[in-house]
């Protein structure tokens, strides 16, 4: 089977599920709102959409191959304990707190926490409402008291007139306040930063922030028409809403906001990065210093192969070009050209000559800290 026809049968079958959970969870649709029905439909389309292109992505051999080592690398005996403590220090770190993001820029990680987690509260609220997952019963005999059905059973009661009840009615407009300020936000720099401005996009950078405030605005704007207007323009508004929340479900799967569902995928590349830390490394087969893990350099070997790149070194001790250190390959580069300027091989090879000797100068990530060796 091909990887479009893979691809095509697990979006198939997620959005099949979606559908059947739809009818089953609201009761064979006794709870389904039927004016909601296209932003059922649009979310229909936005599982199928996504499921495909992140089944395609998962097929590509480099992102295949980060994929199975996480699952093996979170079940391994060896490492299970060491992973469950890290994997819950990456969701909080880098998934609720946006840790890494802070580390560029502080303006840049307060606009991508407020975005996410408004983004997050919404979804948490719409989709169960839009599916007829939940919905609010009366009391028997107390019309002024709420009962909250989930997928048809009963949970929790409150007063209509209680602040938990003005809380729970009005989630979806704290979370467009807080879209709304991180929008704000990203506008801001994206305007007065000149190196953002000079590589941002329209459709990558500005329509998912255009989108995402006309979504939160048009939301709030209903509130405030049936809560201090009388209801006035509330037909537009809704309509209006409705609109810019569809073409969002619809435009998800292609644009930046796809980064949403891949995200989580690092998470594994953390277990990778974690194992080889303390495995055995690979020495360069030119210094014979160590520069990366050897699971790592065979899985990279693997890769390159699948891909169609031949780097084999059959004639020589090396075998591969991997084996050889990143130091020691951009002094080969050195070496060659300067044999083509000349025409004459140096003999013996010179030693390499190392112009940025602290790894504290210049921008340089852990990984880099941890290849360099002087």
């Amino acid at each position: 089977m091909s990887s479009v026809s893979k691809a095509a049968t697990y979006a198939s079958f997620v959005t099949l599920f979606l559908a059947l959970m739809i009818v089953a969870g609201s009761r064979n649709l006794a709870h389904f709102d039927a004016a909601l029905v296209g932003y059922t439909f649009a979310t229909l389309f936005a599982a199928f959409a996504v499921t495909y292109r992140y089944a395609m992505w998962l097929q590509r051999p480099p992102t295949a191959m980060y994929w199975k080592r996480g699952w093996q690398l979170l079940f391994d005996p060896k490492y299970i304990g060491r992973h469950v403590v890290s994997g819950v220090k990456r969701l909080v770190g880098d998934f609720a707190l946006n840790v890494f993001i802070f580390k560029r820029s502080a303006a840049r990680g307060h606009a991508h926490l407020l975005i996410m987690w408004g983004c997050i509260i919404a979804a948490a609220i719409t989709f169960p409402l839009v599916f007829g997952w939940l919905h609010f019963d009366n009391l028997p005999g107390r019309l002024d008291w709420y009962q909250v059905r989930v997928f048809g059973f009963p949970t929790i009661s409150f007063p209509i007139e209680s602040f938990f009840g003005f809380v729970v009615f009005h989630g979806l407009v704290w979370s467009s306040i807080l879209v709304i300020g991180g929008v704000m936000l990203a506008m801001r720099r994206r305007m007065r930063d000149h190196g953002a401005a000079a590589v941002q996009m329209f459709t990558e950078d500005m329509l998912p922030l255009i989108l995402l405030f006309a979504v939160s605005v048009s939301g709030v704007m209903i509130t405030v028409s049936y809560t201090w207007m009388k209801g006035y323009a509330y037909e537009f508004l809704a309509l209006f809403h409705a609109m810019t929340v569809i073409f969002t479900l619809l435009w998800m799967p292609f644009g930046k906001l796809f980064h949403i569902f891949q995200r989580p995928a690092q998470i594994g590349v953390g277990f990778y990065q974690d194992a080889a830390a303390t495995e055995e490394h690979a020495d360069c087969r030119r210094c014979g210093q160590p520069f990366t893990s050897l699971r790592h350099a065979q899985d990279l070997i693997t890769v390159e192969g699948q891909l169609g790149y031949r780097y084999d070194m059959p004639d020589s001790k090396t075998e591969h070009y991997q084996w050889i250190c990143p130091r020691c390959r951009r002094a080969m580069v050195v070496l060659a050209q300067s044999r083509l300027w000349s025409g004459v091989r140096p003999d013996p090879l010179p030693e390499i000559e190392v112009s940025n000797t602290q790894t504290g100068f210049g921008t340089v990530s852990d990984e880099d800290r941890r290849n360099f060796h002087p």
